[in-house]
């Protein structure tokens, strides 16, 4: 069995099946970027608001820059009602030329649902197909949409919700395996992926619980009851600080070795990832949002704890610099040495 390969999603074709979710305060343009370096097939957008898009609001173009490599990108629209959702999706396509445009309908934010958007429309299957319809109609980018498996466990209706927005235009769904009340705790529902796919007649991507390459090579293969596999994986919070498990799964997806990923590496993309933060913020928020990426970066790495004391007070490109200079010296020559 092939597990990595192209997926096609209406008219649009993947270069392959490895995909990198929308995660909020993540995936902006310099880590997009950072992630197709290292593999990733298609990045999506954090989750911008129809109703600021609509509004000219200038934070949220600022959420879709695109970086010089994403020849192909996806955008997560939020919100709950249909007309400002196609007017959206109309202004995104004329001016970022997105290869998708995907509908929220599983963030568990309070601020959020209480708007109606994110996941409460899997309480709401009419307005969801409503606001597919409507877009399906207003743009010829492929509409995709994002659920999760239901509000609670009183009220499993994936595979309700996601009929229906299929009937209304969907060209793919994603399912983050858990309920709006899991948030992100316990564990993905894995079966939930295969009895998505074995249904629908479009694309099915699996999100949750993606922290290796072996997570993404199991739930691709299937299992003896699914007719249809899943067609792709997101990862979501395994990437975060780790882009190499993109390299690493696209060569386990493949059958070969995995390619070596050390210490020099990681310190040099962290490096060039905040180099690109500083193109795309301006230098203070760079300096800002950068802690929470080298802080990811740090993680189990030998005197990780050291150099996150460090970089949580940097505030300036040369303090920057400094922390770089000084994380180098430790893998040449550890402290106490």
């Amino acid at each position: 069995m092939n597990l990595y390969h192209p997926v096609q999603i209406g008219s649009y074709t993947s270069r392959g099946n490895l995909f990198l979710a929308p995660v909020a305060g993540y995936s902006d343009a310099a880590y997009r970027s950072i992630c197709i370096d290292a593999g990733c097939d298609l990045a999506y957008t954090e989750m911008v608001s129809s109703e600021a898009i609509t509004r000219d609001s200038a934070k949220t173009e600022a959420l879709l820059q695109r970086a010089e490599n994403e020849t192909e990108f996806a955008v997560q629209l939020f919100g709950s009602n249909p007309d400002t959702m196609a007017r959206a999706a109309v202004l995104v396509q004329k001016g970022w030329n997105p290869s998708i445009i995907d509908i929220n309908c599983g963030c568990p934010v309070p601020k959020v649902i209480k708007t109606g958007a994110g996941s409460a429309l899997m309480r709401d299957k009419v307005r969801l197909a409503a606001i597919v319809g409507a877009m399906h109609e207003a743009v010829s980018t492929p509409i995709t949409v994002k659920i999760r498996l239901g509000w609670d466990d009183s009220a499993i209706n994936y595979l309700d919700v996601a009929a229906a927005a299929v009937e209304a235009g969907a060209a793919a769904l994603t399912l983050h395996a858990r309920t709006r009340e899991q948030g992100y705790s316990g564990r993905a529902d894995r079966k939930a992926f295969y009895a998505l796919a074995a249904v629908l007649p479009v694309p099915v991507f699996a999100s949750g619980d993606l922290f290796s390459p072996e997570d993404a090579r199991d739930i691709l293969s299937g299992n003896a009851e699914n007719s249809q596999p899943v067609a792709g994986v997101m990862f979501a919070r395994g990437i975060m600080g780790d882009p190499f498990l993109f390299t690493k799964t696209r060569a386990r997806l493949r059958g070969e070795d995995l390619p070596p990923m050390d210490s020099a590496l990681r310190l040099e993309t962290a490096h060039r990832h905040f180099l690109l933060s500083l193109r795309f913020y301006n230098e203070h928020t760079a300096c800002v949002e950068f802690r929470k990426h080298a802080c990811a970066y740090l993680k189990g790495i030998q005197h990780g704890a050291e150099l996150r004391n460090l970089v949580v007070h940097c505030s300036n490109p040369p303090q920057y610099e400094n922390f770089f200079a000084t994380w180098k010296s430790w893998l040449e020559t550890p402290p106490g040495n």
